[in-house]
């Protein structure tokens, strides 16, 4: 389920990568990334750019199974360059997203084979490093309310893949009786109906939008429990409350980590 159209996803590669390169505008392309210590902000910017233009070879060529990812795109460390660069490639994607329509196939990195997953997730692949260049650079992070929520209903979705357990069997070790976890969004409305639910007592990680007693609840504003399940922003942050077992939050986020 996505709470946006195909069209708003192919809209929102755009205008993410717009406030990404706004975002390091006049940065030190030289600087480290907290978030992510083995790059710069320079590399970081290539992984963006490179993730579109990945995807977009996937879905131009409707390729049946994972292709090879370039490593160096011949970029000099040139702020100017790599900002032409980055909105080249956006709009590139977004253009072969919309060309290649909703009923295209290829392969996509979970089940599924549709144009709408990669649409979805390079929204968010480039949401979530945006804020790694915020970071790294000093800059304020705004992000749309339903954006985030958006993020955090695909982040559930793909933590709870069951190839994950498969791919990843310490996970396993999630689940016990009694293991759940609220994460309620203080900056929404009721009908937003912004809250998860993450249940670890049966045989596999499940999650539902819904407002329950929990082992464990993190309330706060819903871009700051984006940033926390991303592992972007502690679980001491001032802006979250934790209410619960506390270990429990922080055993669930080292082993679902991804992103």
């Amino acid at each position: 389920m996505t709470l946006f159209t195909f069209e708003r996803y192919c809209d929102e590669i755009v205008d993410q990568t717009d406030q990404l390169r706004k975002t390091v505008r006049g940065a030190d392309l030289s600087a480290p990334v907290p978030s992510c210590p083995d790059w710069t902000i320079g590399q970081l910017l290539r992984h963006v750019g490179g993730a579109h233009r990945w995807v977009e070879t996937i879905v131009r060529t409707r390729a049946p199974g994972p292709i090879p990812q370039q490593e160096d795109h011949g970029l000099a460390d040139d702020a100017t360059e790599i900002d032409g660069w980055l909105a080249e490639g956006a709009a590139q994607l977004a253009g072969t997203l919309r060309e290649a329509g909703t009923e295209a196939q290829m392969w996509t990195a979970v089940p599924g084979r549709t144009t709408l997953f990669w649409a979805r997730r390079m929204v968010h692949e480039t949401v979530v490093h945006r804020a790694d260049a915020a970071l790294a650079a000093g800059a304020e992070y705004p992000l749309a309310t339903d954006v985030a929520v958006d993020a955090l209903d695909e982040w559930m979705e793909l933590g709870a893949l069951p190839q994950l357990m498969e791919l990843h069997p310490e996970r396993r070790e999630l689940l016990g009786p009694g293991r759940t976890l609220h994460l309620h969004a203080t900056d929404t409305g009721p009908q937003t109906a912004a809250e998860w639910l993450v249940d670890l007592g049966g045989e596999a990680v499940t999650w539902r939008r819904a407002h329950e007693k929990a082992a464990v609840a993190v309330r706060g504003p819903v871009t700051d429990l984006l940033l926390l399940v991303y592992r972007r922003t502690p679980a001491d942050h001032p802006g979250l409350e934790v209410l619960g077992d506390a270990e429990l939050l922080d055993f669930w986020l080292e082993r679902v980590a991804f992103g």
